[in-house]
């Protein structure tokens, strides 16, 4: 119940989003008609579309995203024509003609003796298609719903969270309606016509649709308002510690069992087998939206196969380091009845688009099936929390294991090995694999890193150090303080935060980080045109030299084509504390998090 008001409040707040701005007009317009005949509607149509969208978003992939955005088109036309027919009564007249001709047939006496009620038809069209240019305005809270059930999927739970957000966000707007019906009727009053008021509300409405249309309703007015509805929203987060939720990435193990695997292999007695309880069965693939290098794969056409399951994604440098391990277990047991599975599952929401996941599956050489799981539901079925995540699968269809973060490597092949001699599997080769790997793919320091994974969108921000905080969602011109302590990280020049990244907005942008471990990786993208992004990189003031990464040269010089994680920096030692600085030297880059080793 308490999370319910929450987010009925967040939707009530919803008014003060600049980005509702350019929508008003279109509330006024109509505010000197009935409330239940024509207001009413409105809200109703806008309530409508917010939901169908929100929910959309909420559980669909990419596809969504560009579904919404044609519809946001479709929505402006009707409100530009809403405006014109407000603004010349005489093109209102020729273009409502068809409609008054069925409001007359509809008026005609009915058998009963009764008329046709008037149609809401009109009201509920202009609401819909508001309400298609006001579900974007989104705050922390919807944000969080939003999040939740990306990864939960949909509920009921859900819906009337969902539900709870809209009527919120209805109310207010129900109460500018009323109140500019009001006011609206005092301006007839006084001016004895409603011609001037009607000529005004379409100019207002012109306008408004101009102001979407050139993105000026999320990007100027948000840098013009002195305070935003993520601001008061976010408080209210914060005050209430509701709790956000996020795609888990695991390096560590989560259970005392778990715990136990860690140990090195000079502390553990060889053991050629170990006690291997039943977990489950292996879930159903049928979530997948595609494959990879295999036609789709189901639990009963893998009977009698050793199956091993591995949750990815491609812009987690965790998951990069394993890979070497898995290419090298498919190739070595593939003949004696091992099959490799890996289930994609996107942090970030380019990592939902097929063309980046297959362009990462063949950079990466990976050669065994693939299950594209944009839409979280293999993650579901599995009830997986981690990336990386292996579950290990016996020839009967039974999990027997499970392995969440890297390394425990020879565990994981003993356990392969293992369940492939209960399969019957006579000539299961021995030994345990020693793969080589370099770049991104390379196994991390034997010192664990003292710096922690440190997202820069920000709904998971921390440690941020420039002065003012994160201006979120708006254009903001960022310095950097005089100095940094350990873990802290700034912004300098002109940038945009937003939920999962910070894009630099003009030429020079900079980032600056004070870290201490031996690998340092940037998840990056390009503009959002495409075009590539040259960069430059510092380490304590200085070009890399021989500590530079697989994706800079000696004088820190390196180019994002595509967005994926970038190693910037491999020093020949780790045992200090150093001051990290990259420099955008073209605009349009896109920084989603540091990852350490």
């Amino acid at each position: 119940m308490l999370i319910l008001i929450i987010a009925y409040v967040g939707g009530v707040l919803t008014i003060l989003s600049p980005c509702i701005l350019p929508v008003l007009p279109f509330v006024f317009a109509r505010a000197d008609r009935p409330f239940s005949s024509h207001g009413l509607p409105m809200l109703l149509g806008m309530a409508v579309a917010f939901a169908a969208i929100a929910t959309l978003a909420a559980v669909g992939g990419g596809w969504v995203v560009a579904l919404n955005e044609y519809g946001r088109h479709a929505a402006m036309a009707l409100l530009a024509v809403f405006g014109i027919t407000l603004l010349f009564p005489r093109v209102a007249d020729r273009l409502t003609r068809p409609l008054v001709a069925l409001g007359t047939r509809l008026s005609e006496p009915q058998p009963n003796g009764t008329t046709a009620p008037a149609s809401i038809g009109t009201p509920l069209l202009l609401g819909m298609a508001t309400g298609l240019l006001w579900a974007p305005c989104a705050g922390p809270i919807l944000g969080l719903i939003l999040t939740g059930a990306a990864l939960n999927g949909a509920s009921v739970g859900t819906s009337l969270l969902l539900l709870a957000y809209a009527a919120g966000a209805c109310t207010s707007l129900a109460a500018a309606l009323l109140l500019g019906g009001r006011a609206f009727a005092a301006m007839k009053r006084s001016l004895h016509t409603g011609e001037w008021v009607r000529r005004t509300a379409g100019a207002l409405v012109l306008v408004g649709v101009g102001a979407i249309a050139l993105g000026l309703d999320t990007g100027l007015l948000g840098r013009l308002s002195i305070g935003t509805t993520s601001t008061l929203e976010q408080a209210l987060v914060d005050r209430i510690g509701l709790p956000t939720p996020k795609p888990p990435q695991a390096d560590t193990p989560s259970t005392l069992e778990d715990t136990e695997l860690t140990l090195t292999a000079a502390a553990r007695k060889p053991a050629p087998s170990r006690t291997l309880r039943t977990e489950g069965l292996l879930p159903s693939f049928s979530g997948a939206t595609e494959w990879i290098n295999s036609a789709p794969l189901t639990p009963e056409g893998l009977r009698g196969k050793v199956v091993l399951v591995d949750f990815w994604t491609y812009s987690c440098i965790n998951c990069l380091r394993t890979l070497p391990y898995l290419r090298a277990w498919a190739d070595k047991y593939r003949d004696v009845g091992l099959v490799v599975v890996g289930v994609h599952a996107p942090e970030f929401a380019f990592e939902k688009r097929s063309s980046n996941v297959h362009r990462a599956v063949e950079d990466l050489g990976i050669g065994f099936p693939v299950a594209v799981d944009s839409d979280f539901a293999i993650w579901r079925a599995f009830d997986n929390q981690y990336w990386p995540a292996f579950y290990f699968v016996d020839a009967q269809g039974h999990i027997r294991h499970h392995q969440f973060g890297e390394n425990q490597y020879e565990e994981s092949e003993r356990v392969i090995q293992q369940l492939l001699a209960e399969a019957g599997r006579t000539n299961v080769p021995s030994g345990l694999v020693s793969p080589t790997a370099s770049g991104v793919q390379a196994a991390p320091d034997v010192s664990p890193s003292l710096s922690q994974e440190t997202y820069l969108g920000y709904e998971r921000s921390r440690n941020f150090a420039s002065p003012g905080g994160i201006a979120s969602d708006r254009a903001n011109v960022y310095r950097r303080p005089a100095s940094l302590r350990s873990d802290q990280w700034a912004l300098a020049g002109d940038w945009t935060v937003e939920r999962e990244r910070a894009i630099s907005n003009r030429t020079n942008g900079r980032i600056a980080y004070r870290f201490h471990a031996r690998d340092l990786h940037l998840v990056l993208g390009p503009s959002a045109d495409g075009k590539p992004v040259r960069f430059r990189v510092l380490l304590d003031g200085k070009p890399p030299l021989s500590d530079h990464g697989s994706d800079v040269d000696a004088q820190g010089n390196g180019m994002i084509d595509v967005q994926r994680l970038y190693q910037l920096l491999r020093q020949t030692k780790s045992t200090k504390e150093h001051l990290f600085e990259i420099e955008f030297l073209d605009e349009g880059a896109q920084a989603y998090v540091f990852t350490f080793g």
